[in-house]
């Protein structure tokens, strides 16, 4: 028809083959192709002769069949590696209105800033904890090492004022300066312990009462001065150190204790043993003044009595009043039964105050004693009640060879005691 040649015929398949799909070809008979396009959708209309149909190729069914194969369809549990871009669809998808499966979107490699960027970033969070525990490190080593430096800072500042003969600045004590103070309380306990009365009550501030108490004096007589007590009512004795002076200030030697029987140290470390002024310091004084003359007067007497012999710093002791009234009352008694050898006088506090009496003697055997001489003093020393039974009488040898008995009275001395 219309001149062209007539179609050759195709030649019968001597072997069966098989189609996509999984069927077989029959030799003779012409194999099944299902159309590409859904049974129950419209089929594609077809270009009327010499309409243009310029557009996207329609691949051949087998080509749709290998695409299917090559993208899989994600399954229910699948790992998601990215977002699902679905790939857009072809002429034949769009005529048939169906769908392929979709296809992950391509990897986009990021650029090399952006990798470097994101490596500080997560190098900067790993590290963000070790930078604080190196934070941590660096302010303890601070620390210690300022430490270290006040302490070497103290000790130069301690020496120095050692060597200079100064004091460190008030407020800042130095290593020197602490030591003195501690060996000042040291030695006001070990003199209280020895020479106070332990009937008579003692106040002091708590390292001072504790220095007493470790010293062996009775903790029920020691009254601590603090927050809790405002004034030494009822003491006899105030051990007067640098916190002490701080919390009475002037009315310390101005209101309540006058007198010093002994002192210690120098400077803010100095430690003062006074006694206490039961009726105010202006009458404290007033009495101290009244029972030396009469302390004079007495001592007068017996530097006149023949049966008494003194050394001359006794002598000059005597007839100064700084003799105890207590010691002049049994020197005065022993002298009415023979003869009395005076060696010395003492127990003179360091830094005592004028006035304070001398309440230690040394009695030597006078000569021609009978033997036994100092035992009979000793004997009528201990028959003696308060307040003429001496602290301590004992017998004791001198460097030069001679035996004494050496009689103590303990502090504070009584004043007024021999008045009348």
């Amino acid at each position: 028809m219309n001149g062209s040649p007539a179609p050759r015929p195709m030649p019968p398949d001597p072997l069966p083959r098989r189609v996509p799909g999984g069927s077989r070809l029959v030799p003779g008979k012409r194999p099944e192709v299902p159309p590409p396009w859904p049974s129950n959708g419209p089929a594609p209309r077809v270009a009327a002769p010499g309409e243009d149909t310029a557009g996207p190729e329609v691949p051949p069914p087998d080509i749709l069949v290998r695409r299917a194969h090559d993208d899989p369809v994600p399954q229910a549990g699948d790992p998601v590696t990215g977002p699902v871009v679905p790939r857009p669809g072809t002429e034949l998808e769009r005529q048939s209105g169906g769908s392929v499966a979709p296809r992950p979107a391509p990897e986009v490699t990021p650029s090399w800033p952006q990798v470097l960027g994101t490596t500080v970033r997560l190098w900067a969070v790993r590290r963000r904890t070790w930078w604080r525990v190196i934070g941590a490190i660096v302010v303890v080593l601070v620390v210690f090492a300022a430490g270290g430096l006040t302490v070497a800072l103290l000790r130069n500042n301690g020496s120095g004022t050692a060597a200079r003969g100064g004091s460190a600045p008030s407020g800042t004590p130095g290593l020197a300066q602490v030591q003195a103070a501690a060996a000042a309380r040291q030695q006001a306990a070990a003199w209280v312990t020895a020479q106070v009365s332990h009937s008579a009550v003692v106040s002091c501030d708590p390292a001072m009462c504790a220095a007493l108490q470790a010293r062996g004096f009775p903790a029920g007589d020691l009254m601590t001065l603090g927050s809790a007590a405002t004034d030494p009512l009822g003491s006899a004795v105030i051990v007067a150190t640098a916190a002490v002076r701080s919390e009475f200030g002037s009315r310390l030697t101005g209101v309540y204790a006058p007198t010093v029987m002994a002192s210690f140290g120098s400077g803010s470390a100095r430690v003062d043993v006074r006694v206490y002024a039961a009726g105010g310091a202006a009458a404290y004084l007033a009495a101290l003044r009244a029972d030396q003359a009469v302390r004079q007067r007495l001592g007068a007497v017996l530097l006149h009595n023949s049966r008494v012999s003194e050394t001359p710093a006794a002598r000059a002791q005597l007839a100064a009043g700084q003799v105890d009234t207590r010691l002049l009352a049994i020197i005065a008694t022993l002298s009415a039964g023979g003869p009395v050898s005076v060696a010395a006088f003492g127990d003179a506090g360091p830094g005592a105050s004028p006035g304070v009496p001398l309440r230690s003697v040394e009695l030597a055997s006078p000569p021609g004693a009978k033997a036994g001489y100092l035992g009979s003093v000793l004997a009528l020393l201990n028959a003696q009640q308060a307040p003429y039974l001496p602290s301590s009488a004992t017998i004791v040898r001198l460097a030069d060879g001679r035996s004494v008995v050496r009689i103590e009275f303990a502090a504070p001395s009584p004043l007024g005691l021999l008045s009348g």
